[in-house]
């Protein structure tokens, strides 16, 4: 006999599809006419995934038309509409009120297993002719094992032979932290290849940042201070000892300021996204930029560092142009996966591409790892030769 686990493979397929696939440019999920991806016996678009805190006031009903929102943690269809293909549309009955059924389905992630067919030993998405005879769901629709209300299901219809429907607006707001996935989902065929666009609006009761990231905003405050009071304190320093500079001290004054650039950029695109729900990609871009150019320029003075410059050697000699191309690398793979994580993204997950990009910046932090051990262990052995340990 099957097990469970075996029986619910088609959602847990979705729920990792849904991942690798980017949603919008904020915590304003924007739909721009995207497809439905046939999965099992349904069809799905993933329409967003966030942590969500718990509203600050519990409400007895979960859904809202109230405009007073304040404090509250909610999802918000805003003109999400659905629009199938002409072919599809002419087959159908003008005087009919319903010819074709979209579901909007929120849930948490552990009640995934609530979705599709594996409570009833069956791995359809969408409820059979056999599973509607044994009175176990609807014909037609999303299997859903309901707890109470949740998972949440908004139910359009398409009217007649028209092309296009629009969800009636609505809130929904959420009373338990979790982790929540937005699925819009098809059971019927004759709906292939639809498409949706609009827009739906996910805020936390103090802002619309993302549950995951929500933390982060505080952190780049803090190091933004800390970064101009070590800033400050290098400053100072730097003038009282102004006589005994060297190249490298030039090179660390450098090292702070970009991550004090990067640190306060962050802090104002995080604020920025809290309280508009918007991440400006400009911003982003420049945030993404300074830390790139920091993280590769303080492992390229520790490389040389390592080697020696500055302190056994005045110049790098034949090696520079290594060291420059490594940097070089080091630059556009961090700067690229970067981008892919950060630029316009919204969701608590990150793309597939991802996975991708990681390996090569892994790799490339291993070599400056193994040339900085490597070469500061050779710059230690000279030093001990000359007997100048008052260098070390």
């Amino acid at each position: 006999m099957e097990n469970h686990s075996t029986r619910s493979w088609p959602v847990r397929i979705l729920l990792l599809l849904s991942i690798f696939i980017g949603a919008s440019n904020a915590s304003i999920h924007d739909y721009r006419n995207e497809k439905f991806i046939p999965q099992a016996n349904a069809r799905f678009f993933h329409g967003g995934s966030e942590g969500l805190y718990a509203s600050n006031s519990q409400h007895l009903n979960t859904s809202s038309s109230d405009t007073s929102l304040k404090g509250k943690s909610f999802i918000r269809f805003d003109d999400v509409t659905f629009v199938r293909t002409t072919e599809s549309a002419s087959k159908q009955n003008p005087m009919q009120s319903t010819t074709g059924l979209v579901e909007a389905i929120i849930l948490e992630v552990k009640d995934r297993h609530r979705i599709g067919g594996s409570s009833l030993k069956n791995n359809a998405i969408c409820c059979t002719p056999d599973l509607a005879d044994a009175g176990s769901c609807t014909l037609g629709e999303v299997i859903i094992k309901r707890d109470s209300e949740w998972p949440r299901q908004i139910k359009t219809f398409f009217k007649g032979n028209k092309t296009e429907v629009t969800m009636s607006p609505e809130t929904v707001v959420i009373n338990k932290t979790g982790m929540y996935y937005l699925y819009f989902m098809i059971c019927d065929p004759g709906l292939d290849g639809s498409v949706i666009r609009g827009r739906t609006v996910w805020k936390n009761p103090d802002g619309y940042l993302p549950g995951k990231v929500a933390p982060l905003m505080k952190f780049f405050g803090f190091m933004s201070l800390a970064y101009l009071l070590l800033g400050l304190v290098w400053f100072l320093r730097f003038v009282k000892f102004w006589k005994d500079i060297i190249q490298l001290h030039y090179h660390i004054t450098l090292v702070i300021a970009l991550g004090m650039c990067e640190m306060a950029v962050r802090y104002f695109e995080y604020a920025n996204f809290d309280s508009t729900g918007m991440r400006p990609m400009d911003v982003t871009l420049w945030a993404v930029t300074f830390g790139s150019v920091k993280k590769t320029l303080s492992r390229l003075l520790l490389l040389v560092v390592s080697m020696g410059f500055g302190v056994v050697k005045p110049t790098l000699g034949g090696m520079s142009s290594r060291v420059l191309l490594l940097g070089v690398v080091y630059f556009v793979a961090t700067e690229g996966l970067e981008l892919v994580e950060h630029l316009g993204n919204i969701n608590d997950f990150s793309g597939k591409s991802v996975i991708y990009l990681v390996i090569p910046v892994a790799i490339l932090d291993a070599c400056f790892i193994l040339w900085i051990f490597s070469s500061l262990a050779r710059t230690l052995e000279k030093l001990q030769v000359r007997e100048t340990q008052c260098l070390l």
